[in-house]
């Protein structure tokens, strides 16, 4: 009762004070509260090479006011430590003169809303040590005839690629492993089959005429130059690597082995850029092929000899000038990549830069060939494909979802930042099965490669089918090189069919 009084003499108060009936009534309804305020900045993360760079960020917001700090004032510097509304500032890295990567935070706070930071990395100095001769001995003026596509424009031409996997990278020679020599007829008939793009994994390492000066054979060089020529001459997209070569590079991802290999990269691609100067756009270099990598140490290596591949390139001009150029992820790997690669290289033209992953996921279905005590391999993939009857061969990972996962995951990393991602090589092997558990492999095996393929065009990745040359038991070989015939159909078929 005392309740209810009470409440009677504040609204007669209320109405007194007002003359007329604003206050609250009894039906509990509550003022609205006022807005939340925010403050955002147009950036989370910043990447600088290792020389003087300045950048802009843009803070906004409806907080009365905020202020900005780093967590390393030695090396960044700001334009203004505070302010209010919507306000465009310099950010400024001073020139890092070690050979070691560094980071900072840049905090932009206020008492008002939730503080925002912003990631900067800034890379070392890259030394190249003069171990080997400088092999670009006549730069060319910049030549943008016929280079005219940016990376994305490219991307969106090239439908599906193939590997000449086991040539010209193979150790003993072109044919040491079993292929012959790559010639016209073959590139003819992969272009037949609804492929318009050519990787080419290529060895350079032992092709050395002097490897004190790791000066390249000019047969070896030219021979090369033959291959591409027969691709283009097909309107085809090429890409040409280092590919293993023997492991210099790809095993040696290391600090102790940073100078001595950024010093080779320099040598081998001023030569390999240098020969094939003349092609258009259809032809694209790639730094490197599955670089060992596990840990932000050995990333900033590898981008360390990515800046090189970049800088040799760049600096022969002519058409290199404007090339369009692939940089590898860390194993090639996407986890690792999306993990590990946060900071590229620099590169001074826009728009021409790719990035490369590989994809044989899960490896028990796509690669292994014997179990093993860690685990079985599977013989069946997709969620239709499973068999009711060979029950330990279904694979318990790996399978649609988990693609669709690891594709999305470079859309928003890279595409969706105007770098397409080339699918480098991804197969599956065809097994030595019989009766049912053959035709539902293969089944498997199909809708797999369809799968791969109608992810990553709908990602943006570019993909690339890995053809070693060899047939039978435990391949994945699309034609036959001998007497260029198609080897494979089943699979052909639904490799073209992910383009539907």
């Amino acid at each position: 009762m005392k309740k209810v009084i009470n409440r009677i003499l504040s609204i007669l108060l209320c109405s007194v004070s007002l003359g007329i009936w604003a206050c609250s009534s009894d039906s509990g309804t509550e003022e609205p509260k006022p807005a939340a305020k925010t403050l955002t900045v147009d950036t989370s993360k910043i990447d600088f090479d290792s020389n003087e760079n300045t950048t802009s960020v843009k803070i906004s917001g409806t907080v009365s006011s905020w202020s900005v700090s780093s967590s390393d004032a030695s090396w960044i510097q700001l334009s203004q430590t505070s302010g209010s509304g919507t306000v465009t500032i310099s950010i400024k890295a001073l020139a890092n003169a070690s050979t070691s990567s560094r980071s900072a935070v840049v905090t932009v706070s206020s008492t008002e809303a939730a503080s925002v930071q912003v990631l900067i990395s800034q890379l070392g100095v890259i030394v190249v040590a003069p171990l080997y001769p400088s092999y670009n001995t006549n730069p060319l003026p910049a030549d943008a005839t016929g280079m005219a596509n940016s990376a994305t424009d490219l991307a969106a031409k090239i439908k599906l690629g193939w590997n000449i996997g086991n040539t010209l990278e193979a150790t003993g020679g072109e044919t040491a492993w079993g292929n012959p020599k790559v010639t016209k007829a073959l590139i003819d008939l992969v272009k037949a089959n609804g492929f318009n793009a050519i990787r080419i994994p290529c060895s350079w390492n032992q092709y050395l005429a002097n490897t004190t000066t790791a000066q390249i054979k000019a047969d070896w060089l030219n021979r090369v130059k033959e291959v591409v020529q027969y691709c283009v001459d097909n309107d085809m997209y090429v890409i040409v690597n280092i590919h293993w070569d023997g492991g210099w590079l790809e095993n040696n991802v290391t600090e102790a082995k940073k100078i001595e290999n950024n010093a080779k990269q320099k040598a081998f691609w001023e030569q390999i850029a240098t020969n094939l100067r003349g092609f258009d756009e259809h032809l694209l270099f790639a730094s490197a092929n599955e670089p060992n990598v596990d840990n932000a140490t050995q990333m900033s290596v590898l981008t360390s000899y990515h800046q090189t591949f970049i800088d040799a390139v760049r600096s022969t001009g002519g058409k290199n000038a404007y090339r369009t150029l692939i940089i590898q992820g860390p194993t090639t790997d996407i986890e690792k990549t999306n993990k590990l690669m946060l900071t590229l290289p620099t590169d001074n033209v826009a728009n021409k830069m790719m990035v490369e992953v590989h994809y044989y996921t899960p490896y028990q279905f796509c690669l292994m060939d014997k179990d093993a005590d860690w685990g079985k391999m599977f013989y069946y993939w997709g969620a239709t494909n499973h068999s009711t009857t060979d029950l330990t061969r279904n694979p318990t990972w790996g399978e649609e979802a988990d693609l669709e996962k690891f594709f999305k995951s470079m859309k928003s990393q890279f595409v969706d930042k105007g770098i397409p991602v080339v699918l480098g090589e991804f197969g599956a092997i065809r097994r030595d099965l019989t009766g049912d558990a053959l035709t539902l492999h293969l089944n498997s095996r199909a809708y797999f490669l369809k799968t791969v393929v109608k992810q990553a065009k709908a990602n943006g990745m570019l993909p690339f089918y890995w053809d070693a040359g060899n047939l039978g038991t435990n391949t994945m070989s699309l034609f036959n090189r001998t007497n260029n015939t198609v080897y494979d159909q089943q699979a052909l078929t639904a490799l073209q069919d992910g383009l539907k």
